[in-house]
């Protein structure tokens, strides 16, 4: 049983993905594969809407002869990130205080 990514949380993911060093489409989502189900398919429109909100930014690079496109944050991604991360440890404080036993006492 999985738990359906909303698209803020797959945003987060990605952004944080790439902050880690500039990369291409099919290793996002490999590494994404590693905690989520997603596909290229599903990637790929993430990918074209945080570029469309100036939080990726592309480049081409040329590997086995061939045209890849490589995606860098954008230091407004940067921001964006760092408010993701700080809502995604609010938010998984008060899911684990219910579902961990972790909160007061009903």
């Amino acid at each position: 049983m999985g738990f359906p990514v909303s698209a803020g949380l797959l945003d987060a993911m990605v952004l944080s993905v790439v902050n880690k060093e500039d990369t291409y489409g099919y290793e996002i989502t490999q590494y994404l594969r590693r905690a989520v189900d997603v596909s290229e398919s599903t990637l790929y429109p993430v990918l074209r809407r945080l570029q469309k909100n100036e939080l990726l930014e592309t480049y081409d690079k040329e590997y086995m002869g061939r045209n890849r496109r490589y995606y860098r944050v954008t230091p407004k991604g940067c921001t964006a990130l760092t408010e993701y991360r700080a809502e995604w440890s609010q938010h998984k404080n008060k899911v684990d205080s219910i579902l961990m036993n972790e909160g007061e006492e009903q």
